[in-house]
């Protein structure tokens, strides 16, 4: 016998389970089903993000920045440390840890707000007078029903053609994040954001790892000056990053993966490593959600097609996510399900695409909101630029890092934040503030009037503010 439910999330990722816990907190009785297991098959929501994605890189960034630190930069804080090794095993079972110690948060969030949690394979089965019938498929077979049903099924990553996956020597994100031992050269497709990430852990840890990126541009999407900045940065800790490649043929066996590419001058060359991670993004999931069984419509990338308020072409389905358009960000998804929860609710759920932050958590991280100085140029708007260096940052110095900078960008004639763009330090908390300020559409001259704390890396958001009317204090 089907139950019946108000509202059933299929997915259970940061769009699908706070999306889950907001319909709950506005009245509603819902569902989330959620397919991800652990190691001992039990369930494990929180979705990539959680299980192989945010969470577990941010972990092994963490331990590999603090061996770093202690092999290369503790003597010039007058500590001596001296054999300093590296328990991999030790490492990733920390990484496994921290992953579960969130597993088990949403779990208990669940349960604090009486959402019932199905293990299994969510998937359509049809339309109902009460709504839709949802078939889960799991160590046993449910049947559900809700009048409204919102899918975020999440991504998968993308495989380069004739290239899968055996996650032994070519990698997705998953094996690079399991891997049992340093390897002693790693090769990365892609200097997208989990290519730079998982390049960066293992490259502090000792392997030689070489970059290849098929577009002729370091982080096209990233403002071009602070790009640079990055590159330079990445250049002299050693990573190895070649631009404009042409991926020829990858070819994996006993003693590695040989990859055959062309580079930006036309040259033949090939890349002998012992792992490959391939990282050149991702693709909607919309694997056995068997869609077609209610007639939702998908794009020619797989993705549901839906409006600017999540809601696909059938009634009471919405969708959220990196299963639609906009950037695959675990904040977005979360925003979205908050969004789409309180649409249902006859509220007027609120997602500003202009406002969502960026971060790459390498170390410099990088991070930005709103526009690229090359966007404003493009697009033919009028704007000031005010920048500011970590090296002049009294706290920055304190700490032993003052790569980077961090840059405003302001409307000309009303003088309205447009863009921040950070490289550098904590680069990922300090943006938070140029979102707020953004929301409220504050102008560059507001930053540069409020008082930061000092010592503190937030005043060089203020003092790249003030450079904005040319008025910088320490610089």
């Amino acid at each position: 016998m089907s139950k019946q439910f108000d509202v059933i999330v299929i997915g259970g990722g940061p769009g699908g389970y706070i999306g889950a816990i907001r319909a709950a907190q506005l009245g509603f009785n819902v569902a989330c089903i959620d397919e991800w297991k652990n190691d001992k098959g039990g369930p494990a929501p929180g979705g990539t993000c959680t299980n192989v994605g945010c969470i577990p890189s941010k972990a092994l960034l963490q331990s590999s920045e603090h061996f770093e630190h202690a092999n290369k930069h503790f003597a010039d804080h007058g500590i001596t440390a001296t054999g300093v090794k590296m328990d991999v095993a030790k490492m990733v079972g920390r990484k496994d840890a921290v992953v579960k110690q969130n597993n088990d948060g949403i779990l208990y969030l669940f349960k604090k707000n009486k959402i019932s949690f199905f293990h299994g394979r969510g998937s359509f089965v049809k339309a109902v007078d009460s709504g839709y019938e949802i078939k889960v498929a799991g160590s046993t077979e449910e049947t559900l029903t809700a009048k409204q049903v919102i899918v975020a099924t999440g991504s998968n990553a993308r495989v380069l053609p004739g290239v899968e996956f055996d996650e032994e020597r070519i990698l997705s994100n998953d094996g690079a994040l399991a891997l049992g031992g340093v390897p002693k050269t790693l090769g990365v497709i892609g200097s997208g954001v989990i290519g730079l990430e998982l390049g960066s852990v293992w490259r502090r840890l000792g392997a030689d790892v070489t970059i290849l990126e098929g577009l002729p541009t370091f982080l096209g999407a990233v403002d071009e000056q602070i790009a640079k900045e990055a590159k330079k940065a990445f250049d002299k800790q050693g990573l190895k990053i070649e631009l404009g490649v042409k991926i020829g043929e990858v070819r994996s066996g006993k003693k590695g993966v040989s990859v055959a590419y062309t580079n930006a001058k036309g040259e033949a060359k090939a890349l002998e490593v012992d792992k490959l991670i391939v990282s050149i993004g991702r693709v909607p999931n919309t694997i056995g959600l068997n869609a077609e069984a209610v007639g939702l419509k998908l794009d020619e990338r797989g993705a549901i097609v839906v409006d600017a308020d999540c809601k696909t072409n059938l009634p009471g389905v919405w969708a959220v996510g990196d299963v639609v358009r906009g950037p695959m960000l675990a904040h977005k998804a979360e925003e979205e399900g908050v969004a789409v929860a309180e649409r249902m609710a006859g509220q007027h759920g609120h997602v500003n695409f202009h406002t969502i932050p960026w971060v790459i958590y390498t170390s410099p991280e990088i991070s930005w909101v709103g526009r690229t100085e090359q966007q404003l140029k493009q697009d033919g708007v009028a704007y000031k630029v005010g920048t500011f260096p970590f090296l002049a940052n009294g706290r920055a110095r304190a700490l032993g890092d003052t790569t980077g900078m961090v840059k405003f960008l302001a409307d000309a004639a009303t003088d309205e934040i447009l863009g921040v763009h950070i490289v550098g330090p904590q680069a990922s908390e300090l943006i938070a503030e140029a979102v707020v300020a953004m929301e409220f559409k504050a102008s560059s001259e507001d930053i540069a009037r409020i008082c930061h704390a000092h010592p503190t890396l937030s005043e060089s958001m203020k003092e790249a503010a003030l450079a904005v009317d040319k008025r910088t204090l320490n610089f």
